[in-house]
């Protein structure tokens, strides 16, 4: 079995341009992770000789890939500027987006992130479906999965494969229901576990960001992991933002956690566009009768609280879990149905909240 101290070995035989012995190490190296036949490596550079340090990481790639017993590898260059996720956590007076330089995105108007203050509260699903509502709207849409540790999209919109790599190291994204998708999960097994340190994280959402062939996109929608870490600060600072919306269920102790998410991104200068009560009630399929499960308007009160946008609540209910966990979104494959007319009436209202246009009354849903 191939372990990291073979993956060291091999990059003792590459000198490293630092003064060190070797690039196993040198201060360059800052993270080497072995999953199942495939490594992964991240060197770190100055941000201004990303392009220098270029032929090295091929060299390096090429030496680990050469290891005998993997199938495949990975080597990314990271680098670390003053103001970056790592500095500034450490700081808490200043703005953590401060003295980092947000660039755009080629061809993309508008990133929106769907966060979470925990897991478990169905964010990837409503992801899904807000992006399928915004398509509906006659927009460009594309998905972006920033969960490293937990990618969600490939098995929510049953997509497998590989990502094409086209000219300059340029990855073509996978396509869904008209969707433009790139995760994690197309690049590692579904059962393999990611065990990297935030360098690595930081340096992978990076490359999905600006590595990718996205085209031109009014909208791309990205699908965080939940909490506040390395991922939701990388992604604060490195593009801007158009807003975040959050997730949560109705319950107090989801709503705790959406208030620390709220948290996060009002410190990073990032507007919350609105809040999403998921799992919102249950309706008895037998009965009909409504249960409030995880109590009811939560979100909604959290939102007038902070004196921002209410989305809309979505109902616990089995088929969108079932079309959710089989690759067949609501919205894409029930389009007319009640609970895709919830996911399409929120699209519209945070659209509008984007364009900054007046927000659009919309018919109350009733599910009966």
């Amino acid at each position: 079995m191939v372990t990291e101290q073979h993956i060291r070995q091999a990059l003792a035989k590459i000198a490293a341009p630092d003064g060190s012995a070797s690039l196993a190490v040198s201060p360059m190296l800052q993270g080497v992770s072995v999953q199942g036949d495939k490594a992964y490596v991240t060197l770190q550079c100055p941000a201004d000789q990303v392009k220098t340090f270029e032929p090295l990481r091929l060299q390096a790639e090429a030496a680990v890939k050469a290891v005998a017993g993997l199938s495949g590898a990975l080597v990314m260059l990271t680098s670390e500027r003053s103001g970056d996720a790592k500095s500034t956590a450490a700081q808490p007076g200043p703005r953590a987006a401060a003295g980092t330089a947000r660039k755009l995105v080629p061809g993309v108007k508008h990133i929106i992130a769907v966060a979470s203050g925990k897991g478990g509260v169905g964010k990837s699903t409503t992801s899904v479906n807000l992006a399928l509502g915004l398509q509906t709207l006659g927009l460009k849409v594309g998905m972006l999965d920033a969960d490293i540790y937990g990618p969600s999209l490939p098995r929510l919109l049953a997509l497998s494969g590989k990502p094409v790599v086209s000219e300059g190291r340029i990855l073509e994204p996978m396509e869904a229901y008209g969707l433009k998708v790139m995760s994690m999960g197309f690049l590692v097994e579904e059962d393999a576990a990611m065990i990297w340190r935030g360098p690595m994280v930081m340096s992978a959402l990076q490359q999905m960001l600006r590595e990718v062939n996205w085209g031109d996109l009014d909208v791309l929608v990205v699908d965080m992991p939940p909490g506040t870490g390395d991922a939701q600060l990388t992604m604060a600072q490195s593009v801007p933002l158009a807003g975040a919306v959050i997730v949560s269920t109705p319950q107090d102790l989801a709503l705790i956690d959406a208030r620390r998410g709220i948290a996060m991104f009002q410190r990073v200068d990032v507007p919350i566009l609105g809040l999403v009560e998921n799992m919102s009630y249950f309706l008895c399929p037998s009965c009909g009768s409504r249960s409030d499960i995880f109590g009811h308007g939560g979100a909604m009160h959290e939102a007038e609280k902070h004196g921002v946008a209410y989305l809309g609540g979505v109902p616990l209910e089995l088929e969108i879990r079932e079309r959710s966990d089989s690759g067949r979104p609501v919205v894409a494959t029930l389009p007319d149905g009640a609970h895709s007319r919830i996911y399409k009436a929120m699209a519209q209202k945070l659209w509008d909240i984007v364009n900054g246009t007046p927000v659009r009354k919309t018919p109350k849903i009733v599910i009966d």
